[in-house]
């Protein structure tokens, strides 16, 4: 990683960076075919109307926190850096989940001297953006308005800033990938997963595989998420309930498949 944080100061100082032959360069990865961002309609905690669509042609950080939240304050000086350097083209938004006292929210605002708006997220916003069930999430949005990326929990600041750059067209030391989003970005495409965490399909056919994730994006799970299986295993895999219920399942389907039918 110590060659990405050379090269981005390089290009900070506008050359261009070479990397050697025998460097293997970072990879960031980016949703194949990204979906819109939710929209929303908050005022920011100046009284402004913030809308991300307003934001349309700059590349967007939709940051989701909490005061109490010790990795989300680490995490705000990089991104007030961030901010400022490239204040042309891009717009970071925090928005404060878990936070009714607007007097603490301002006051750490003024404490860090943050320089991007920040607003109180309704509960519609948090449901549309998948519930922000871990903190910090931050979900990074192109210029045409779509999620390219979401990281949940404390990244380093370096990260985010290659993936602005490339968003912008700019030269990075790193490597773009794209993936299918099956789940990883929004819960609604939990159908496209084939592999669910905590769930153990290796011993399946093809066809009890394909059973088996039916099963998982038709039952939900009952510990309170409203998620399906499926979407519970990749949200929550901590959860028990559909852990126990896939396992279930699994065993279901291959007892079905290996008993022998009475005639």
């Amino acid at each position: 990683m110590r060659f990405l944080f050379v090269a981005i100061e390089l290009l900070h100082a506008g050359l261009m960076v070479a990397a050697p032959a025998s460097a293997q360069l970072p990879v960031i990865r980016f949703v194949r075919d990204p979906d819109p961002a939710p929209a929303f309609s908050l005022k920011d905690l100046g009284g402004k109307d913030l809308r991300v669509e307003a934001y349309r042609g700059k590349v967007v950080l939709l940051n989701f926190w909490a005061t109490w939240c010790g990795p989300c304050r680490e995490e705000i000086p990089g991104l007030i850096a961030l901010q400022k350097h490239y204040a042309e083209k891009l717009q970071i938004i925090g928005l404060v989940v878990d936070e009714d006292d607007e007097k603490n929210v301002r006051d750490v605002m003024q404490a860090e001297g943050i320089n991007y708006p920040v607003a109180v997220a309704d509960m519609k916003t948090r449901v549309d953006y998948g519930g922000i069930m871990a903190l910090p999430t931050m979900f990074l949005i192109n210029a045409e308005g779509r999620v390219v990326q979401k990281h949940v929990g404390l990244f380093n600041p370096a990260l985010y800033e290659t993936e602005i750059r490339a968003l912008l067209g700019l030269p990075i030391a790193a490597k773009v990938e794209t993936f299918e989003d099956d789940g990883d970005i929004f819960l609604k495409h939990a159908d496209r997963a084939k592999i669910l965490p905590g769930v153990d399909m290796s011993a399946l056919s093809p066809e009890q595989r394909e059973s088996a994730l039916h099963k998982f994006n038709a039952e939900s799970c009952t510990c309170g998420c409203k998620f399906t299986l499926a979407q519970c295993r990749i949200y929550d895999p901590a959860c028990v309930i559909s852990q126990q219920r896939t396992a279930a399942i699994l065993k279901e389907i291959s007892a079905k498949e290996t008993t022998p039918e009475r005639k």
